[in-house]
């Protein structure tokens, strides 16, 4: 299982349709001043709240369009979930009746809790994995609380790699993995279909050769 600020979303505006007059109070009387009340203000003009999906809060100001992974590298996410829980647990719970060792219930009940919690974000967290192909780099992003965004410029680029897991391969889904000079900058794209995959792997190797010949 692979792993990787927040934008605060404005407090929904309750909206009516009736006509709010708003009055103000008329100030004491004084001679030669004429005083004019203010005028009915419909309440449709009252700005409304942001509609925007939760998944906008994960957008960076003035970024264009995510490109998602296919909706199936969920079933990928929540099989290596799985399987790594209960090893872990199958593991406690045989110190527990084999050996008797009583203090193997507890990290065996933490990670069956995490392994839960995992299964309950494992939805939202593959919804926030994308990226996008800008003019000189690649962006990638993931993570719900903990959110990455990656910038990776073509011209650096040395390795275009693709890999395909036992599960990802029967989904027909692979991973699109590459790396600069800087060994942090590495990003690998999971849950892309094979034929995206393929036509992406192609594409960054072209750009990458015409930025390194100067193009």
């Amino acid at each position: 299982m692979r792993t990787s600020g927040e934008k605060s979303v404005p407090e929904p505006t309750e909206r009516s349709d009736i006509n709010v007059p708003v009055v103000v109070p008329a100030p004491a009387a004084v001679p030669g001043v004429v005083v004019q009340t203010a005028a009915a203000v419909p309440a449709a003009d009252v700005p409304a709240a942001s509609d925007a999906h939760p998944l906008d809060r994960l957008d960076l100001p003035g970024v264009g369009e995510w490109k998602r992974v296919s909706p199936k590298y969920l079933v990928v996410e929540i099989v290596g979930t799985l399987v790594f829980g209960l090893i872990v647990c199958t593991v406690a719970l045989v110190l527990w009746l084999a050996f008797g060792q009583q203090w193997a219930v507890y990290p065996g009940a933490v990670m069956a809790l995490i392994t839960i919690v995992s299964l309950v974000l494992e939805p939202r967290r593959v919804r926030s994995i994308g990226y996008q192909m800008r003019q000189d780099d690649l962006l990638f992003r993931r993570g719900i609380m903990f959110q990455r965004f990656v910038s990776v410029p073509y011209g650096r680029m040395q390795l275009v790699d693709i890999t395909r897991g036992p599960v990802a391969r029967w989904l027909g889904l692979a991973d699109l993995k590459f790396v600069t000079a800087a060994a942090s900058t590495g990003v690998a794209i999971p849950g892309l279909p094979e034929a995206d995959a393929d036509a992406l792997r192609d594409r960054l190797v072209e750009l990458a050769e015409s930025r390194r010949a100067g193009l």
